[in-house]
């Protein structure tokens, strides 16, 4: 009789804690992740909208940019450029992360169609010819754009924390478009800085 108790005694044990376990987990998991992200994504602006996603673009198609530059070009000018880039705009890109899912929105994770036909292209040129092309779309005319988006965000988010992250790129992505100029005039194609063709960024 005594084993029986006991044994009946643990199960009653074993199903309380499971029941308790679940329970706690439901607590946990529930409104730490769904309740906030869906309040703050229905309360957020088309513009902050835009403005989280276009940085979010902007700064994958720098990185991506930058580390196909690190592996194809041999001109330390350029190589140095790119290093910049993927410091500089993969934090940026971790602070948009952020940002994103605090207010509920979802970042693409890859580059869309019109960036990945820029890096394809960009893949297929080697040697003067591709730090000539890197330096006019991924530099000047990636960053001529970015810089346009972010003034104009500037001025049309709402919302605090996404305007004080554009406010936080902008004099980066000034610093990276002077840069970007003079690297692009001293690679025998000083004429690449006037040209938007082929802009880097479809967001920001």
């Amino acid at each position: 009789m005594q084993k029986k108790q006991v044994i009946k005694g643990l199960l009653a044990v074993s199903v309380a804690a499971a029941m308790f376990g679940s329970v706690g987990v439901q607590a946990q998991t529930a409104p730490a992740g769904n309740a906030p992200a869906a309040a703050g994504a229905a309360k957020l602006a088309a513009a902050d909208r835009k403005a989280i996603m276009d940085m979010g673009m902007s700064n994958m198609a720098e990185v991506a940019m930058g580390k196909l530059a690190q592996s194809k070009s041999q001109n330390a000018d350029v190589k140095a450029f790119a290093d910049k880039m993927i410091a500089d705009h993969g934090a940026a890109l971790t602070e948009v992360q952020t940002l994103a899912q605090s207010k509920g929105v979802t970042l693409p994770t890859e580059l869309d169609a019109k960036h990945k036909a820029q890096s394809a292209k960009l893949e297929k040129m080697s040697g003067a010819d591709f730090d000539k092309a890197y330096a006019k779309q991924g530099g000047v005319a990636a960053h001529k754009e970015t810089l346009a988006k972010l003034k104009k965000a500037e001025k049309d988010t709402k919302d605090a924390d996404v305007k004080a992250q554009v406010t936080k790129m902008i004099p980066v992505v000034e610093e990276h478009l002077k840069h970007a100029e003079q690297l692009a005039s001293g690679s025998k194609g000083s004429s690449g800085s006037s040209g938007t063709t082929g802009s880097s960024h479809a967001g920001m």
